[in-house]
């Protein structure tokens, strides 16, 4: 959404343009609704003038933009087309005065999807997380000031080296930022890197690393990090943030899929690239826009990236897998099959103490957070993660 508002010269322009399109991918569903109970026909979900309506919508009833000033910047979004047509439809439901519901609804096949793996509540859950904006989470680089960075800040923190603040912090401002005392990272990010503890001078992979909060992770705990990633943007990304924390790690542009690393690891973390449907707080866009079929193709390609990475971790070490996704196909169905091929692989019981209160494994060697986790204290995104070892050599 950022690239998408660059020339918009005005921060506060760009402000409104992200709050208008976040809050309509939010409240989709409902407010098509809306827009087919006002039309004799229903629009073609793609047309133009139901996405003015959708926007428009969006300023009256969740930004409570005057009426009259909706109307105003609606119209010429549709010069040359059915201007008469928005103009009616907004101008009814305009008087009708109807309301969003709250929560919003899930699109009907991520709520039957999510239904059949997870339970009805789980989509309730869900829906009352999308309806409001994720908090600011970050990662200190030193875990043992938590408390004193809680009190500086006036931060709540859910375990050691974690600080929760409101969604509209800007994290930029807060003292300690420059000098490189944390970085953004929601909790359920940081659970992965917390499962690997102290490095004490051991080697890990960290792939599929950038933008690098996981790597500053590992890095801050000691361990010597290579960090391997395809896009070189995203490593830019990621110089950059290390640069500010005064962490070093070996950064590799690559592709996975051919690349091969020179030594084996003590340990690696497959961040493993996913249909994050997990960050849909974050992210509202990605639950209209991933279905099956994409969530099928990127099964393959984590399954054929934990068999390759598994065979670059040392004999009795310990990887981590990783996926910010709420779809079996990409977490338990994704390691019961792997145990099912590989012989050679088998679970590493994860330690409940690692892990902040409230959160605890799903079975000894998997840790599942959903939508409704630790809601009363503003919740954390969805992951899917798992410990494996492979068999000491005989």
């Amino acid at each position: 959404m950022g690239a998408a508002t660059q020339g918009i010269p005005l921060s506060a322009d760009r402000a409104l343009a992200h709050s208008i399109a976040a809050q309509t991918l939010r409240h989709l569903p409902d407010l098509d609704a809306l827009i087919d109970s006002a039309t004799r026909l229903p629009l073609p979900l793609d047309a133009k003038a139901r996405m003015v309506l959708r926007m428009s919508l969006t300023q009256a009833l969740l930004l409570e933009t005057p009426p009259h000033a909706v109307v105003a910047t609606a119209l010429p979004l549709v010069d040359g087309g059915p201007r008469k047509l928005v103009h009616g439809v907004l101008g009814t439901l305009l008087r009708r005065g109807d309301a969003l519901p709250v929560p919003p609804s899930l699109p009907a096949e991520v709520a039957e999807r999510w239904t059949t793996a997870w339970g009805a509540d789980m989509v309730a859950a869900a829906g009352v997380a999308i309806g409001g904006r994720a908090p600011l989470d970050l990662c200190l680089r030193d875990p043992t000031t938590t408390q004193e960075w809680v009190e500086r800040l006036g931060a709540t923190s859910l375990a050691a080296g974690h600080l929760r603040l409101p969604a509209d912090t800007d994290v930029t401002a807060l003292p300690g930022f420059s000098e490189g005392n944390f970085w953004v990272q929601d909790l359920a990010a940081s659970l992965p890197a917390r499962l690997l503890g102290a490095g004490d001078g051991r080697r890990v992979l960290d792939l599929c690393a950038a933008p690098g909060g996981k790597t500053m992770q590992l890095a801050a705990a000691g361990w010597q990090v290579v960090a391997v990633d395809q896009s070189q943007r995203r490593l830019d990304r990621m110089r950059t943030n290390l640069d500010r924390m005064g962490l070093s790690a070996s950064i590799v542009q690559a592709d996975l899929k051919s690349w091969q690393p020179e030594t084996q690891a003590d340990a690696i973390l497959l961040d493993a690239p996913c249909s994050a449907t997990g960050i849909f707080r974050r992210h509202p866009d990605v639950i209209h826009r991933v279905g099956p079929r994409q969530i099928a193709e990127l099964a393959e390609i984590q399954s054929a990236l934990l068999d390759r990475a598994l065979d670059w971790l040392k004999p009795g070490g310990q990887l981590v897998y990783a996926t910010c996704s709420l779809e079996p196909a990409e977490g338990e169905a994704q390691i019961d099959a792997l145990l099912a091929r590989r012989p050679d692989v088998h679970p590493l019981a994860i330690d409940p103490a690692v892990l902040p209160a409230g959160i605890a494994p799903s079975a000894p060697a998997r840790l599942r957070t959903l939508p409704g986790l630790l809601a009363d204290e503003g919740g954390l995104d969805g992951f899917f993660i798992a410990s494996l070892s492979r068999a000491e050599a005989v």
